[in-house]
C-alpha cells in the first residue's frame, strides 16, 4: 500500500487562517478555516497528520511572522516542516488558477499548489533566541529610525511656513542643541526678546555643546525676519511638541541600540563577526537576526549569497547570452549588511583595500561590480570562519617582487 504524501497550504490571517490540503494527484483532501487560536490550529494539525495516515505533510504558508506566528511554532515543536511562500508570489500564481475571484480558500489552494510543484521554497527556521531577540529589537530600531525622520520633516516643514531662516540654520537631524533650543524658543520675536548672552546661558544650562555659536546662529535667524505669519503661534507650539517628540525618540533609540548590542554580544558568533574588518555590533547583529544564527541552514555559502542577492543569475535570450543580474527574491536587509560593510572595508582593511583595487583596475564600476564583488568575496570568508569557529586575522597581501 502505497503512504500518500499531503501539501497542506494555509492562507494566514490576523483573526483567522484557511488550510487546504492537497493529495499527490492535486485533489482537495481537507478545507477549513480555523480560528488563530491554539487549540483550533493544534486540532487542524492533528487531522491532517490523521488523513496523512502516517505520510509525510509538508505545510506551506504565506507569512513567516506576524499573526502567523502562532501556527509556526505549533509545526515546528511537533516536527512539521514548513515552507514560506510570499504573499506576492502567490498573488501573481493565483492568475494562473481556474477562476478571477479571491478568496481565501483558493489562496490556500494556491499555496500548496505551488508547495506540491515547487522545489525552490525556503524552509522556515525559527531561529536560536538570540536570533529571534534581535529581529525583534532591529525592527523595533527600524520603526523607531522612521518615526524619527517623519517627525524631523514633519518639523522643517511647519517652521518653513514661518520661520524659514531658522529652518535652515541647523541640521536637525545631527544636532540636539538645535532640538532643545526649539522646546523653548521658536519665534524670532522670543528669540530677539532673549538675546544672545542670556539665550547662551540659558542653553549652557541645558548643558548644550557650543552654545554661543548656537545661540549667535539662533538670534542672527531671529534679527533677519521681523514679521510675523499668521498662524504663527500655533505652529510654534506644534514646533515644540515635536522637538520634544524627537528627542525622545533619541532616548529610546539608544536605549534600543543597547539592548541589541549586549543581546547581540551573547550570541556564540559574536566575536568571530566583529573580527572581520567592516563588521561592527550594528551590522552584525541584522546578519544574526536575518540568518537565524545558524549558517548550517544554508547548506553552502553560494545558497548564503543567494539569499544575500549577491549570487547574480543568468538573464539570456535568443541569441543574447551571458548577461547577468541580481535575483528577484532576495532579503535586502542581508543585502545592506555585507554592502555596507564592504564599503567600509574596502577604505580601512588593506587585504579588502588590494581587492577592491584590483576589480577597478580590471574595469568594473565602483558601485555596481567592485563592491558588490568585494561584498561577495566577503560573505565566503565570513562563513568560512563561522564554520570553522576561528576569527578573522588581518595578512598584509604580498607584494609580488619584479626580478630585474
Amino acid at each position: 500500500m502505497a503512504v500518500p504524501e499531503l501539501w497542506a497550504g494555509t492562507d494566514a490571517g490576523k483573526a483567522a487562517h484557511h488550510c487546504v490540503v492537497l493529495g499527490a494527484d492535486g485533489k482537495r483532501r481537507l478545507s477549513r478555516r480555523v480560528d488563530n487560536d491554539e487549540t483550533a490550529l493544534l486540532k487542524l494539525i492533528a487531522d491532517v497528520l490523521e488523513l496523512s495516515d502516517g505520510g509525510p505533510v509538508t505545510w506551506a504558508i504565506d507569512l513567516n511572522s506576524g499573526g502567523a506566528a502562532l501556527m509556526i511554532a505549533l509545526l515546528t515543536d511537533n516536527g512539521q516542516q514548513v515552507l514560506y511562500i510570499p504573499g506576492r508570489n502567490v498573488h501573481h500564481a493565483s492568475g494562473s488558477y481556474r477562476g478571477d475571484g479571491k478568496s481565501d480558500a483558493k489562496d490556500a489552494f494556491v499555496i500548496a499548489d505551488q508547495a506540491r510543484m515547487r522545489r525552490d521554497l525556503e524552509p522556515i527556521h525559527r531561529g536560536d533566541d538570540i536570533a529571534v531577540d534581535l529581529r525583534i529589537l532591529t525592527s523595533r530600531r527600524l520603526d523607531l529610525a522612521a518615526d524619527r525622520t517623519r517627525a524631523i520633516n514633519r518639523l522643517r516643514a511647519r517652521m518653513l511656513e514661518y520661520f524659514p531662516a531658522l529652518e535652515r540654520a541647523f541640521d536637525y537631524k545631527t544636532s540636539k542643541a538645535a532640538l532643545v533650543l526649539l522646546t523653548q524658543y521658536q519665534t524670532p520675536a522670543a528669540l530677539r526678546r532673549i538675546g544672545r548672552n542670556r539665550l547662551a546661558a540659558w542653553l549652557k544650562n541645558r548643558k548644550v555643546r557650543n552654545y554661543q555659536l548656537v545661540a549667535a546662529t539662533a538670534v542672527d535667524a531671529a534679527e533677519a525676519q521681523h514679521t510675523a505669519v499668521a498662524g504663527e503661534r500655533l505652529a510654534a507650539a506644534m514646533v515644540a511638541k515635536l522637538a520634544r517628540e524627537v528627542m525622545t525618540l533619541d532616548e529610546e533609540i539608544a536605549e534600543t541600540d543597547t539592548l541589541i548590542e549586549g543581546r547581540f554580544r551573547d550570541h556564540p558568533h559574536a566575536e568571530i563577526i566583529l573580527s572581520m574588518p567592516g563588521l561592527g555590533p550594528v551590522l552584525g547583529d541584522e546578519f544574526i537576526a536575518h540568518t537565524g544564527g545558524d549558517l548550517s541552514i544554508f547548506a553552502s555559502a553560494d545558497r548564503l549569497a543567494g539569499v544575500a542577492g549577491l549570487a547574480p543569475v543568468p538573464k539570456d535570450s535568443g541569441r543574447i547570452s551571458g548577461n547577468m543580474r541580481r535575483p528577484r527574491r532576495y532579503c535586502r536587509r542581508l543585502l545592506r549588511v555585507f554592502y555596507m560593510s564592504a564599503m567600509v572595508a574596502a577604505r580601512s582593511c588593506p587585504v579588502s583595500r588590494t581587492f577592491y583595487e584590483r576589480k577597478r583596475a580590471e574595469g568594473k564600476g565602483h558601485k555596481q561590480a567592485a563592491i558588490i564583488a568585494l561584498a561577495r568575496r566577503r560573505l565566503n570568508v565570513l562563513w568560512a570562519l563561522i564554520r570553522d569557529g576561528r576569527a578573522f586575522e588581518l595578512t598584509a597581501p604580498q607584494t609580488p617582487v619584479t626580478l630585474g
